[in-house]
């Protein structure tokens, strides 16, 4: 039984205790949260109601359901809260900030739903994120990284942060720091440019970056923001090639960063520049490119070993093998383990959040969010998860690969050429 259990179950025999003493089980149970954002009541024989919110259209469908699946299979394998059974169903926040605030009016439009695992871009959460707040509802991502979204790291809030935003991703302020530690250290290099494409994520990250590249001694030649349906970069590259840069940082998504590699790969296009890209693009599709054999990639890191989930007591092999059994193939998107340990931390606040009353089960909005709060030292996939004040609750640790080439996805993912911890 996990601590979290444990704890939720003491907190049911107190309420049967003081039940027996006079009050209500309803009334008694009220000490598992202040009732201050409200409450979810669900009647014997309905499901409890959660949604994720991730990027289900767009230019390149690989992996587009990644993040969704792997939510599922967490739900599956956690089982039933109390009696009832979780119901879970996925809406498109589009990546955009305007398809993540329409994502979290039809879930604040829904009184039924409890909480929310996602968004997966971080623009859909700018648009997201105040919108379930203000409702007291919570949200758990598995993959919006941008700094813009919790703090600084040194206790002071940014500026799209909302209480009830969680994440199990990286603060970007890490991927930052390891790209330039890795092209300052290892690569050795004193002039690089970049490319971003405006958003929270893109630019949060350009900007982290920049930030700690600078810090090291490096200069920063061309800080370029270019449109993200763009196909055709070749004007851009020249403009920054003519900079002479010893290295090009890709902050950038796909179908974009397909493009930069390809178009950078023409002879004379960058001259011997670097390439470095950031973790969107952390996978087997891109790393398969013929454009992308040789080029560095950042994220996290993603050996998970024997890491296995302290609530389901499953490992990262379980889950894998789920994907291969029902979906034809392993999850290919970065961030699937994070989205499995984002859907159980947010299961287990439901269970410490909750209570039967007379054959209903009550939850209260607002314990979820303490419960969440309080997470220290839990035991996920990804490793240890600890939420702090603003939400980031993920390791930290990023890793680089380098890309093997065409038919070498797999393998270039496990290719890890360096390795990053804060200090």
């Amino acid at each position: 039984m996990t601590g979290a259990r444990r704890t939720a179950k003491l907190l049911a025999a107190l309420a049967l205790l003081a039940a027996g003493c006079g009050g209500s089980e309803g009334e008694a149970a009220g000490t598992v949260g202040d009732g201050s954002l409200g409450v979810v009541r669900v009647e014997a024989g309905d499901a409890i109601q959660i949604r994720t919110m991730t990027r289900l259209s767009g230019p390149v469908t690989d992996g587009l359901t990644t993040y969704h699946q792997a939510a599922v299979f967490a739900v599956a394998d956690y089982g039933p809260i109390r009696g009832f059974a979780v119901e879970l169903a996925a809406l498109d926040e589009q990546c955009t900030p305007e398809g993540g605030e329409q994502a979290a009016r039809a879930v604040v439009d829904d009184a039924a739903i409890v909480g929310v695992v996602g968004t997966s871009c971080s623009a859909a959460a700018t648009g997201a994120s105040p919108v379930l707040s203000a409702a007291g509802l919570t949200m758990i991502s598995p993959s919006n990284s941008s700094p813009s979204l919790t703090s600084d790291l040194a206790g002071n809030p940014s500026e799209f942060y909302r209480p009830g935003y969680y994440r199990t991703a990286q603060n970007d302020l890490y991927q930052g720091e390891a790209v330039a530690s890795f092209l300052r250290d290892v690569i050795e290099v004193d002039r690089v440019a970049v490319i971003h494409h405006g958003d929270a994520y893109t630019k949060g990250l350009a900007t982290a970056f920049g930030t700690a590249f600078e810090a090291t001694g490096g200069s920063i030649i061309g800080m370029v923001e270019i449109d993200r349906d763009a196909t055709d970069v070749t004007g851009v590259l020249a403009r920054i090639a003519a900079g002479n840069p010893e290295a090009l940082f890709l902050p950038v998504t796909r179908p974009l960063a397909d493009y930069v590699v390809e178009q950078a790969s023409t002879p004379g296009a960058l001259g011997q520049a670097v390439l470095v890209a950031a973790d969107t693009v952390l996978n087997a599709p891109f790393l398969e490119l013929e454009a992308a054999d040789g080029v560095f990639v950042a994220g996290p890191d993603l050996r998970y070993g024997d890491n296995a989930n302290q609530s389901t007591g499953m490992a990262a092999d379980h889950v894998i093998q789920r994907f291969v059994d029902e979906t034809g193939g392993p999850p290919v998107r970065a961030f699937w383990a994070h989205s499995y340990d984002a859907a159980t931390l947010l299961l287990d606040a439901i269970h410490a959040a909750s209570w039967l009353d007379d054959g209903v089960l009550v939850i209260d909005r607002a314990a979820i969010r303490q419960h969440l709060d309080q997470v220290s030292g839990f035991d996920g996939i990804i490793g240890t998860i600890s939420c702090s004040a603003f939400g980031d609750c993920g390791p930290a640790n990023m890793t680089i690969v380098r890309s093997l080439g065409p038919g070498r996805g797999a393998a270039s993912l496990r290719n890890v050429v360096y390795e990053f911890s804060p200090s």
